[in-house]
């Protein structure tokens, strides 16, 4: 029997980088999603069939928050995560051989704006508004579940820096356009975690049987934007960048339909009980990071 593991809402950046690290391992991996190729999210008797016997389940379904916040995205961004979870979650409770392990996807957003001091999990404070709201739906969605032969882990993925696209694609062009400079005040945190990390914090989780809960999934090493910004110039060697003002952004946001929170939030997380577990970062220091980023 091959090891087998279903990604569900594989198909976005994390998804498929997964997928490709999987199949390299040699597993068997399933993806659910509202793709015709792979198997759809009304197939309950589907999912429940790629769920059972499998070594690992990942979620990672949620329609994207790079969007405008109007009603109509608002309600697809919640029940895009809460109605996948708890598909995925009745599903594990009808199977005959659930998997030992379910990693649902979380975000670091779930903490309030923080420019005093780092957030963990164990004395982070919740923020408040929308995004929140979100996460906090989603992660009670998950944890609802109580389920006796499977290990529960929600991951509060930081922003996500990677090669071949995610939030680096506009990051670099923004830099080489000129517009890389300072974004809004530029004291923000900037809390990251490079993609490979992904892929070694869920395969950390996956050995680690005595853990559970959740964890920040983030570099132990956030930077500010003005930090980010000069070393993402610095590493593509470009010597100045226009710095961008919070009006400016928020013109910019409703020309191109997104929202500012995604730059001008300061998301300062720690990852602590992924540290005091011992799982060992891949890249730590945002330089490291964009150096593997630009220069491949």
């Amino acid at each position: 029997m091959h090891a087998k593991v279903v990604l569900a809402g594989g198909t976005g950046f994390i998804g498929t980088f997964l997928e490709d690290k999987f199949k390299d391992l040699g597993y068997e991996v399933h993806i659910i999603s509202r793709q015709k190729q792979h198997i759809s999210w009304e197939d309950h008797e589907g999912i429940i069939a790629a769920i059972d016997d499998a070594d690992l389940l990942i979620n990672l379904a949620g329609k994207s928050v790079d969007c405008r916040y109007n009603e109509k995205n608002k309600q697809e961004i919640m029940s895009s995560r809460t109605e996948t979870t708890s598909i995925l979650g009745e599903a594990i409770e009808n199977c005959s051989s659930p998997p030992p392990l379910w990693i649902n996807s979380s975000t670091a957003t779930i903490y309030r704006h923080a420019e005093d001091r780092p957030m963990t999990e164990e004395d982070g404070e919740i923020g408040s508004g929308f995004s929140v709201e979100v996460a906090e739906a989603w992660e009670q969605a998950f944890f609802s579940f109580q389920l006796p032969h499977t290990r529960q882990v929600a991951l509060r993925i930081a922003i996500v820096l990677g090669p071949d696209g995610g939030v680096m694609t506009p990051f670099i062009n923004l830099a080489r356009f000129g517009l890389g400079g300072v974004q809004g005040p530029g004291n923000q945190m900037f809390s990251w975690i490079h993609i490979e990390d992904i892929f070694g914090i869920i395969m950390f989780l996956k050995e680690r049987e005595d853990l559970s809960g959740v964890f920040n999934c983030s570099s132990p090493h956030p930077v500010t934007n003005r930090e980010f910004m000069a070393e993402l110039r610095r590493t593509m060697n470009i010597k100045f960048g226009l710095p961008s003002p919070k009006w400016l952004l928020e013109l910019g946001a409703v020309v191109i339909k997104t929202e500012t929170e995604l730059i001008l939030k300061s998301r300062w997380v720690i990852p602590d009980r992924l540290e005091r577990a011992g799982y060992p970062f891949k890249y730590m220091k945002i330089d490291q990071a964009l150096s593997h980023i630009l220069e491949r």
